[in-house]
């Protein structure tokens, strides 16, 4: 099972959702039709349902670990017509669980995804392209839009993320073209309404996971583009991100029962609001038609201009990929990352001390390897360090780990079945102190047409 995820100018891996189905679930793949429908039915078995923590107490009648099913119908689109090309695809996915998870109302999780993409080519000098990824999930590598994780928790409920992309690329000479793309990002987590960690007066807000993280984050980029070589491309570039928190929660502050609203030195969410100005030089290199990589580096001045006590920061950015396809069937890919990114890590305590975001490093690589004409392995991983901006986690360090591992054999083009293994692991700081594991297995069977 594995799920890739596109961000501007990366790909990155999620290799943690067992109710996500492959990717190849939402893309027509028979060449002898446009459209493709497909039907998975998976058992698996879940360690750590909820991602609680390791030192986590469990209740009387709670369980942290689960056996299931999932049932995942799917049908795809892929139709193509002179300069112009149409992909279509959705997903729907029903899993149960033994037990309930912690947190969760019921046994029952249901998940869609619905992925649009159309490109046109003008002419042989100017193309267009748009996107959008809509789904409703629980898992965090499901809700992510780009290469990063704001939250490495599941989330319980019908939690929202949409990703939308538009791009125009101009090759205005031989030698010189320019790019241009806009994508915003939607996040609704229904996770709602603060509580108090503790009781009394003095107790701090505990924030809610959509007073953190609902927001709408736009990205916009201009690139120009200079062939210096037959197979080398320079690239000069800057970016403008904005991130607007939209709940309107209050995420910070303590209980004090003598002033209005019994809230003191209360933080809202639009407190963390930000904008990001990134400049960058990089390249793009084909060292052979099987080999090809991209870089780009640079720097980013972040304000946070509702917040006057924080001054602006400076970041490193960093975004570079590699893909080797090194045999019919089989490729590597891999990429590392440096940039700011939202956190579900508040730590408001009075104004001016809130955690504002969180800069993370990201690695990853993707391995799909055919063994033979029938029998695939594919191997994901990925490593996300983030280090905390501001507020009572200041400098407060976590470390994520996944690990995906899928063997699938297919019988014919209508039926295959595949087994597999994920790991998940978060190392976090003893102030934060929500470090767990979570260990999956699963084996199913997917009938195509």
């Amino acid at each position: 099972m594995k799920k890739i995820v596109a961000s501007v100018g990366l790909v990155a891996i999620g290799a943690s959702g067992i109710q996500t189905a492959s990717a190849q679930a939402l893309g027509a793949a028979d060449a002898s039709k446009p459209w493709s429908v497909s039907a998975t039915l998976r058992g698996f078995y879940d360690d750590n349902t909820a991602t609680i923590p390791n030192n986590f107490t469990l209740a009387p009648g709670q369980h942290r670990d689960s056996f299931g099913f999932e049932v995942s119908p799917a049908a795809a689109l892929a139709w193509s017509v002179d300069q112009t090309t149409l992909t279509l695809g959705a997903l729907y996915s029903f899993t149960h669980y033994a037990n309930i998870p912690i947190g969760s109302t019921g046994h029952n999780d249901n998940t869609f995804t619905f992925n649009a993409g159309l490109t046109h080519a003008f002419n042989e000098q100017i193309s267009a392209r748009v996107s959008d990824s809509f789904v409703i999930g629980q898992e965090p590598d499901l809700l992510r839009a780009g290469n990063t994780f704001s939250t490495f928790q599941r989330v319980s409920g019908n939690n929202i993320r949409n990703y939308g992309m538009l791009g125009l690329d101009a090759q205005m000479t031989p030698e010189f073209g320019v790019s241009f793309g806009y994508d915003n990002a939607f996040y609704d987590y229904k996770d709602r309404g603060y509580g108090f960690n503790g009781t009394g007066p003095g107790a701090p807000v505990q924030p809610s996971v959509a007073g953190a993280l609902n927001s709408i984050q736009n990205r916009a980029h201009l690139e120009g583009t200079w062939q210096v070589l037959p197979e080398t491309k320079g690239l000069l570039g800057f970016q403008f991100t904005g991130i607007d928190y939209n709940a309107n929660e209050l995420i910070g502050g303590y209980y004090d029962p003598f002033v209005p609203g019994n809230i003191a030195a209360p933080v809202y969410s639009n407190g963390r609001n930000s904008r990001e100005y990134t400049g960058y030089v990089g390249a793009e290199q084909n060292f052979s038609p099987e080999l090809k990589g991209s870089i780009r580096v640079g720097g980013s001045y972040t304000e946070y201009y509702n917040d006057p006590g924080v001054s602006g920061t400076w970041t490193p950015y960093v975004n570079a990929s590699l893909k080797y396809n090194y045999a019919p069937q089989s490729s590597i890919q891999g990429g590392v990352s440096y940039d700011r990114n939202a956190t579900d890590v508040v730590g408001a305590g009075l104004p001016g001390t809130t955690t504002l975001d969180a800069e993370s490093a990201v690695v990853f690589v993707a391995l799909s390897h055919a063994i033979t004409p029938q029998l695939f392995a594919n191997l994901l991983g990925q490593f996300q360090n983030s280090s905390y901006h501001g507020g009572t986690y200041n400098n407060n360090e976590e470390q994520y780990y996944l690990l995906g591992l899928n063997l699938e054999y297919r019988f014919n083009q209508y039926f295959a079945t595949s087994v597999g293994y994920n790991y998940d692991n978060l190392r976090s700081s003893s102030a934060l102190n929500r470090s767990y594991d979570r260990n999956r297995v699963y084996i199913g069977v997917t009938a195509s047409y």
